[in-house]
């Protein structure tokens, strides 16, 4: 039964999660586009929002793509410009530890803010809050992982997650084999990140697709107008 359910957790919902967030991402778009956004509350406590916003969005991005890039670039890669899996994990736990850090300090700040002050708790939704908490859960765990990742700076533990994940993009059967006997805390890890995914179409993180690529190319002025041009016009 335990095989089951890890095989189910771990080769399985992956493909399910990954398909709800393509699928579910789309279909918000087409659906609701004025919901694909993040409320603003920045008019109350702007300060501890200022901070907290920069703190967690910082410290997220970061650790975004320090998984993308470390999980899914190809193993002989690294052997191949000479990056040892030991150098490859002392690099993710200092950088990975100082980003993680700066996460979960901002999105404390953001959850005092939004459960301790009336008027924005008012004004937030249960998805809103329950994503922030999640979020904060996701960041616990991850840093909770660094001491166990300390214990293998030979990078062992590190080459399993990442022959995990790229099996898994490569449509590899047997994805799940590669995690079996990891500490419980990096499946745990490893699960609410794959459940984030998952709700990700059904909350507010669908924001984080909206990178403003049209200023690339936008003209470098703005017509600006008087109240005078306003009367006259």
């Amino acid at each position: 039964m335990a095989e089951f359910l890890h095989n189910l957790m771990f080769g399985i919902f992956p493909y399910v999660a990954l398909a709800v967030l393509a699928v579910g991402s789309v279909i918000r778009y087409d659906r609701e586009p004025y919901s694909w956004r993040a409320g603003s509350s920045q008019l109350l406590r702007r300060r501890q929002l200022m901070w907290g916003s920069v703190l967690f969005h910082v410290g997220v991005l970061v650790i975004f793509l320090g998984h993308l890039g470390g999980l899914l670039t190809p193993i002989a890669l690294f052997d191949a410009v000479g990056i040892s899996h030991g150098a490859k994990q002392v690099l993710a736990i200092v950088a990975g530890g100082i980003a993680g850090v700066m996460a979960i300090i901002g999105a404390t700040l953001l959850i005092h803010r939004r459960f301790f002050d009336p008027r924005i708790r008012a004004a937030s939704s249960f998805s809103d809050n329950m994503v922030i908490l999640l979020l904060w859960l996701q960041l616990a765990l991850g840093l909770a992982t660094i001491p166990l990742s300390a214990g293998h700076l030979d990078g062992s533990e590190m080459v399993k997650f990442m022959s995990w994940a790229q099996g898994i993009f490569t449509f590899q059967g047997d994805a799940a084999s590669h995690i079996t006997g990891v500490h419980p805390i990096f499946k745990a890890h490893l699960s609410l990140g794959l459940l984030i995914l998952f709700l990700f179409p059904f909350t507010r993180l669908v924001h984080m697709l909206s990178a403003p690529v049209r200023y690339l190319w936008r003209p470098g002025y703005q017509i600006v107008r008087t109240r005078k041009d306003l009367k006259h016009g």
